[in-house]
């Protein structure tokens, strides 16, 4: 039988309906991202991942190392390779779900940051039109210069944005307050409502929410001239089965 083909946006909604992380408690489920490179460049893989922690440009600190011939979901870890988990920035529309906020997830880019301030998008793909995760396709390209704004404060990384409906903006405040707290620090800007959101226009009576992208440690060990390759949206997992990146 042929499946038909699922396009991003719809992959977001699926997954933010089984998200349960509350994030003033610390517990629930997340989606994650998986990240493979091989075994001889984990040292290297977690000494760049630090940095983009202490940098600021991370979803989250939390993270979860997966060994060659072990399984996570439906993915077994291949021989002379380590599978690095993340939290995938999609968690975001599942805590605003779950506040009663549904959200419209439109997509994922590339933002310039100029003196350690998001200024705007440079590049763009929308969920609705792509069965592969826009950031996922952006990495391949080349096109983030994420060591040289941590290092420096400019450079382009990676992010996504979703917008909600006007009426919720409040509860969105309060989402925000809940996440200030925890252990996802992904929002990098929140729009006014009928106001583009870095230059991304929304819908009308809807306000843009930009969130990180939480493949931005991979892009930046991906600069180094290291091998990566990357499953954005991969799945779904404890939050309690992660460790902090500083920890290792």
């Amino acid at each position: 039988m042929n499946l038909p083909l699922k396009f991003v946006h719809t992959r977001i909604e699926e997954y933010a309906m089984q998200v349960t992380f509350d994030p003033r408690e610390g517990r629930g489920t997340v989606v994650y991202n998986l990240s493979l490179i091989r075994k001889e460049d984990l040292e290297y893989a977690i000494s760049v991942m630090k940095d983009a922690f202490k940098a600021g440009i991370c979803v989250s600190g939390l993270v979860r190392f997966i060994e060659e011939g072990a399984t996570v979901g439906d993915f077994q870890v291949p021989s002379g390779h380590c599978a690095i988990i993340t939290m995938c920035s999609s968690t975001l529309d599942g805590v605003l779900l779950r506040k009663g906020v549904p959200s419209n997830p439109i997509g994922g880019g590339v933002v310039e940051i100029e003196s350690r301030v998001p200024r705007r998008f440079t590049h763009m793909i929308l969920y609705e039109h792509t069965t592969i995760d826009p950031l996922q396709a952006l990495i391949s390209q080349e096109i983030t210069s994420i060591n040289e704004m941590m290092r420096r404060g400019s450079g382009n990384i990676l992010a996504n944005i979703r917008q909600c409906h006007m009426e919720a903006e409040t509860l969105v405040g309060e989402v925000i307050d809940d996440l200030a707290g925890s252990s996802f620090s992904g929002i990098l800007d929140v729009g006014l409502p009928n106001t583009p959101a870095l230059g991304v226009t929304v819908d009308p009576q809807y306000m843009g929410i930009v969130a990180l992208g939480g493949t931005n440690p991979m892009a930046a060990i991906k600069e180094g001239g290291v091998y990566v390759v990357t499953q954005a949206i991969k799945g779904l997992m404890d939050v309690q089965e992660m460790q902090e990146i500083l920890e290792f």
